[in-house]
């Protein structure tokens, strides 16, 4: 099983960037789909979940502001992040439970200048 991460980049202060997360290889199911990031100097932290059935958690620092996503037919979990802020960059990092086990992808940069 393989995460692929894309979608990162440089962008202004209030503008929005779409990151996108495919898992690949031998799949039955999925079941949580998660995004955290990691900002320089700091730990891992988490940003967003989405269940099997669709439920949606947030950090408060992002509720209103990012939406996450996922199609299950390309196994992909999206993180659309909208009005971003210099505090929003990051290395974000997607986490996907497959078969019951926990993978993590590569990370994708998030660069907000201000």
């Amino acid at each position: 099983v393989q995460l692929q991460a894309s979608g990162g980049g440089l962008v202004q202060a209030g503008g929005s960037l779409r990151l996108s997360c495919a898992a690949s290889g031998s799949i039955s199911s999925i079941d949580a789909m998660a995004w955290y990031r990691q900002a320089p100097g700091k730990q891992r932290r988490f940003v967003a979940a989405i269940t099997s059935g669709d439920t949606t958690n947030y950090t408060d620092s992002v509720k209103g502001r990012f939406t996450i996503s996922r199609d299950n037919a390309k196994n992909t979990v999206y993180l659309q992040m909208n009005s971003l802020k210099a505090e929003d960059t990051a290395v974000y990092y997607c986490n996907v439970y497959i078969d019951l086990q926990g993978y993590w992808g590569q990370g994708t940069l998030v660069t907000v200048s201000s």
